[in-house]
């Protein structure tokens, strides 16, 4: 067996997500052309076509490693290929070895301790139960349900209220079905919720999403804190209030500043702790659970209890009002103190003097009774019937039980801070939006998902319990609460007619303290836990680095600490610490959350809808319809809680769509959006496929052929900002170029040219597509191009090349035969022709014309494309101001005067401003300069032709030297480089060349020079040529005369001659047309009209 020497491949795969997404990117090193660092995998070719693909799961130590594996008898057919096409069994080892990055506290935790440099890393461990379905429990119950669902029941009804809990479950259960499907279709690194919607919907929408993700998580923080500081100031130590009200008169706005300032203290403090030592957040998360269960389970004790024996809360009612109840010791109008019936407290707030003369007093509190309700009924009192239907009041509306008997008489305003008054405006939509974030926190389990035995598993059965499990403690929530407590209790906020008490802590047993200690724990949990999660999310964002100002969030501490994301997400947090109250900010962060469902939701109707092969869920209970009634029911809670708040999210998830879109973010995830662009460019493509368009849709779709150097950089790069000046960013470009040789040799500077044509058409802002064709023949190559670009209906109908400067001079043909082999190219395929003249004239992108004109020279009709073209160059910045002439030529039998009205009213008709003008061209004797002129080129052709045929030595060397060394060089477009074949007689092919032939072959050519020299002497021009002649001075005459100050002149292109023979003649006929003219667009139709005057 031959002996192969293997070089290992080196691995450049860094340590991301890209590594495990199969990024591949077009390594150069054979070529000299650089490498791109930041990329994971690499392709190179080995010459031979066969492209090496790096693994992103074999690092080059394994491979090195493995190397006698190469050598496997049974593998003799691949051994070439084992570096990069590695065995089944290496591959699987380390697939086996893989295991995904731990998220969250799990490595800072290692990290902190003295050890951790020393530890291997553990394996996750975690099941359903602790990695999923507690953490779910814990982030969804939170600070609503224990401080506004009682009030939500009271004010919405049991019905309406059940309809909310309704709304908001079934919203996350359907996105909790899309999360299970994206979670199982492979294995997700730690990443979370955003690292699933980024890799299912690109870059741009994970960028958005992932920062609506971090700003609701945010302020998620900033309302758990406010939950606890309400608890803390209004049922566990009301004196430690530092601002307070002037008296009971006055508004809210101590409450709020008391808000602000402890809030800022306290996420101050939370912020530290989460900064000095995660592990103990995590460490606490059990306690704060436990708070959370314990609290729950008061309730439902209570209910039961309240069957039996209900809780002692009496609620002092004035007529049909209710009244604060800490603000007098007895309720009722007098007390007895011993024999003596003297006025009360109650009396004393309602009256201005002690007593019992009513001259002073409230004229509602005289007319109306006192009496004392019972506040928690009990679940057999019936008090359902009552709370079964709603009771939204305005702001500052006293808070009325409707069955009671009262007289309806105007009191006092004096005497407004004795009742329970509403503190703001109450509606469903307002409901809503309050109570969605008690329904959030089902992404804890994906957040998770590094940490877990088996994600693919326990995700979706842990985060589905977790919903079902919460959604049945609200459902029953709604009912025991509404069955339970009074109605006018219930719509009491801070439970000011139940003396201070937390509304939920009256029902609880053994005592209100349990909800009142149980519910500040765990919101102070909670809040941790969001300033714990938010940093790293956000952290997590700028490391892919697909935002560029958020770069500098990637960094934090040795251990990984995301020391500036935590520093932002406080000053964030503060912004909803500020705001103060728990009602506004609730619904800013429903805004956020339902942004990032309703995309998760997006991310799996797309994957399904597209049916792509990769997309193979192990949950297979999901369906596409599922996730579109899911992203329904998100767009339609966004605009339900909160309108405006729903357009500001948007148009910030927008704004950073743009952004990324606009910067450009170079990641290629395999997303659904690029799979669904594929499926939406192919229904349009096959649309399109119908029929030619309409000449109202006709614009030029373009291929323009480059020129390139011996480095493989662009010759002319005018070209690209001539069409990029035409096209003004719409419709199609393709740019060609031709590389001439062997494909399997050359595929290394197919890719260099290729990437330095999308660098140039990214310089001069072309947006397009760039084909490099590799051919044998460089005119074989454009020939191809020409009939091979574009797909279905998306073809070019434009071709724009250069011209072949320095024709003249060279004394090889083959620079003009290529440019007219393309010239009948496109004539045969029906395709519009533009050749720009004097190219490096033209203005860049950054010049801009003041005034002066685009002269158009109307000779022959061929469809309007002179017309049409100076139009769009005026839709550009650089020729706006220009104006337009159209000059066209009349013959001694037209009549000018009736031409210039015809051109003006068609001109009109076309809605095209342009100042006419026809010249009148007489009938004039061929000058002697023009029959001089058609001498000396058909001098210069003849002498070309004996040159090229007599100087058998020459050609002869030149095919010995082809034949030995085959010769392969880069070829331009303009001028083939590949050896022509050279009529040889058959015989003289076989004949052995000595000295003494060679020098009787100089011999034989020397004494046929004179008679060579005699022939040019006395050519005659032909005639024709002669006519050619005369027109292409005429002509040129006329238009230098009055377009020789012109910005641009537009010129018809004069076709080819039929007889080949002519060919030389036709270029030099081009040369005398456009000489002295600064810039010069030579234009030939394409045989179809492509501007009309009907609308």
């Amino acid at each position: 067996m031959p002996h192969f020497t293997v070089v290992p491949v080196q691995d450049n795969s860094p340590s991301n997500y890209d590594s495990l997404e199969g990024i591949n990117w077009v390594d150069y090193r054979d070529t000299g052309q650089g490498e791109y660092p930041g990329h994971g995998d690499t392709v190179s070719s080995d010459g031979y076509g066969n492209h090496k693909e790096d693994s992103p799961f074999l690092s080059s130590s394994d491979l090195a490693a493995k190397r006698n594996d190469y050598y496997d008898k049974n593998l003799a057919l691949f051994e070439e290929e084992l570096d990069s096409r590695p065995k089944v069994s290496s591959l699987l080892s380390r697939l086996v070895s893989y295991t995904n990055v731990t998220q969250g506290a799990k490595e800072h935790e290692e990290a902190e301790s003295a050890d951790a440099s020393r530890q291997m890393p553990k394996s996750p461990n975690m099941g359903t139960l602790m990695g999923v379905y507690l953490p779910c429990l814990q982030n969804i119950f939170g600070v609503i349900l224990f401080l506004r669902l009682t009030w939500i029941v009271g004010t919405a009804g049991v019905v309406q209220s059940f309809l909310i809990v309704l709304m908001c479950c079934s919203c996350t259960m359907l996105t909790a079905i899309s999360m299970s499907a994206i979670a199982t279709n492979g294995v997700v690194p730690a990443g979370g919720a955003y690292f699933m919607i980024s890799r299912s919907l690109g870059p741009e929408f994970g960028g958005a999403v992932g920062l609506c993700f971090y700003l609701g998580t945010t302020f998620a923080a900033a309302m758990y804190i406010l939950g606890a500081i309400e608890i803390f100031l209004k049922y566990l130590i009301p004196q430690a209030a530092i601002f307070h009200p002037a008296d009971i008169h006055a508004g809210s706005g101590a409450m709020l500043n008391n808000m602000r300032v402890y809030g800022t203290i306290c996420l101050s403090l939370m912020a530290v702790v989460v900064f000095v030592g995660v592990k103990y957040v995590n460490k606490l998360a059990s306690l704060f659970l436990a708070c959370v269960i314990i609290s729950i389970v008061s309730i439902y004790a209570g209910a039961i209890k309240s069957v039996f024996q209900p809780p002692e809360f009496p609620i002092c009612m004035l007529g049909n009002r209710t009244l604060v109840r800490d603000l007098f010791d007895v309720c009722g109008k007098t007390v007895v103190v011993g024999n003596d019936t003297v006025p009360s407290q109650l009396w004393k707030n309602f009256c201005s003097s002690e007593n019992s003369s009513s001259a002073h007093c409230d004229e509602y509190f005289l007319q109306n009774n006192v009496t004392e309700i019972q506040g928690i009924p009990g679940l057999a009192s019936g008090i359902i019937k009552e709370n079964m239907w709603g009771d939204y009041i305005e702001k500052g509306q006293i808070l009325e039980k409707a069955s009671l008997s009262s007289v309806d008489v105007h009191g006092s305003m004096e005497t407004f801070g004795f009742y329970v008054s509403a503190d703001i405006a109450t509606s469903f939509t307002l409901l809503v939006g309050i109570f969605f974030p008690s329904a959030t926190g089902i992404m804890a389990g994906s957040n998770r998902s590094g940490d877990l035995r088996d994600a693919q598993k326990s995700i979706p059965i842990g985060t589905i319990l977790a919903i079902t499990t919460t959604s049945l403690v609200y459902f029953s929530s709604v009912v025991l609460f509404g069955a339970c407590i009074e109605g006018v209790v219930l719509r009491d906020k801070f439970g000011d007619a139940v003396n201070k008490n937390l509304v939920v802590g009256t029902l609880s047993w053994p005592s209100p303290w349990v909800i009142v200690i149980g519910s500040f724990f765990s919101t102070v949990g909670a809040g941790l836990q969001s300033l714990t999660g938010a940093p790293r999310l956000l952290q997590a964002i700028a490391k892919d680095n697909i935002i560029p100002f958020l770069r500098v969030f990637g960094h934090g501490k040795a251990n990984g600490e995301p020391t500036w994301a935590l520093l932002l997400t406080g000053l964030i947090a503060e912004l909803g610490i500020l705001i103060a109250s728990l009602d506004m900010v609730a619904p800013i962060l429903s805004m956020f959350f339902l942004m990032c469902y309703l995309f998760v939701n997006l991310a799996c109707a797309v994957q399904t809808l597209l049916r792509t092969p990769n997309w193979r869920p192990r949950f297979r209970y999901y369906h596409w319809a599922l996730s579109f009634l899911g992203m329904s029911m998100c767009v339609a809670l966004m605009f339900i809680s909160s309108w405006y708040y729903a357009i500001v999210a948007m148009g910030i998830a927008g704004m950073i769509y743009k952004y990324i879109e606009y910067q450009g973010a170079e990641k290629e995830w395999g997303d659904g959006i690029r799979g669904l662009s594929l499926s939406a460019a192919r229904y349009a493509l096959l649309r399109l496929e119908v029929g030619p368009p309409h000449t109202k849709n006709w614009r030029p779709q373009l291929l323009v052929l480059l020129k390139l150097d011996e480095d493989l950089h662009v010759k002319y790069p005018r070209m690209l900002t001539f069409a990029s000046q035409l096209k003004a960013g719409k419709g199609l470009t393709i740019v060609g170029s031709v590389i001439q040789g062997n494909f399997l040799e050359r595929y290394g500077e197919t890719q260099a040219s290729e990437q330095a044509i999308k660098n140039m058409m990214e310089i001069e802002r072309v947006k397009g597509f760039c084909q490099v064709v590799v051919a044998s023949k460089v005119r074989e190559g454009v020939a191809h191009l020409i009939q091979s670009c574009g797909l279905g209906g998306m073809k070019h109908n434009t071709v724009v090349m250069g011209w072949p400067y320095g024709w003249r001079q060279s004394e090889d043909p083959r620079a003009w035969k290529t440019f007219i082999n393309t010239v009948r190219c496109t004539t045969a395929a029906h395709l519009a022709l533009m050749v720009p003249k004097n190219v490096s004239f033209y203005p860049s992108n950054h010049e801009r014309f003041s005034d002066g004109y685009i002269d158009v020279w109307w000779i022959v009709h061929d469809g309007g494309m002179l017309m049409l073209l100076p139009f769009l160059l005026k839709q550009h910045k650089v020729w706006r101001k220009c104006k337009m002439r159209i000059f066209t030529v009349a013959q001694m039998d037209d009549n000018s005067i009736q031409m210039k009205k015809d051109l003006a009213t068609f001109l009109y008709q076309l809605r095209l401003e342009a100042e006419v003008e026809v010249v009148e061209m007489h009938d004039s004797d061929i000058s002697a300069y023009t029959y001089e002129r058609t001498l000396m080129m058909e001098q210069r052709s003849q002498m070309l032709k004996q040159m090229r045929l007599s100087s058998a030595e020459r050609d002869r060397e030149a095919q010995l030297v082809k034949d030995r060394h085959s010769l392969i060089r880069m070829g331009s477009l303009y001028s083939d480089e590949e050896e022509e074949t050279i009529e040889v007689l058959p015989e003289k092919n076989q004949m052995t060349w000595t000295n003494e032939k060679i020098e009787a072959e100089r011999r034989r050519n020397r004494s046929n020079a004179p008679e060579n020299f005699r022939e040019l002497i006395s050519i005659k021009p032909d005639q024709s040529n002669v006519r050619r002649m005369h027109t292409a001075v005429k002509l040129n005459e006329v238009i230098v005369n009055k377009s020789h100050d012109a910005r641009l002149v537009l010129l018809n292109m004069p076709g080819p001659p039929r007889n080949p023979e002519g060919d030389e003649n036709y270029m030099e006929f081009l040369e005398v047309l456009t000489e002295g003219l600064e810039r010069v667009l030579l234009v030939r139709g394409g045989g179809r009209e492509v501007i009309t005057i009907y609308s």
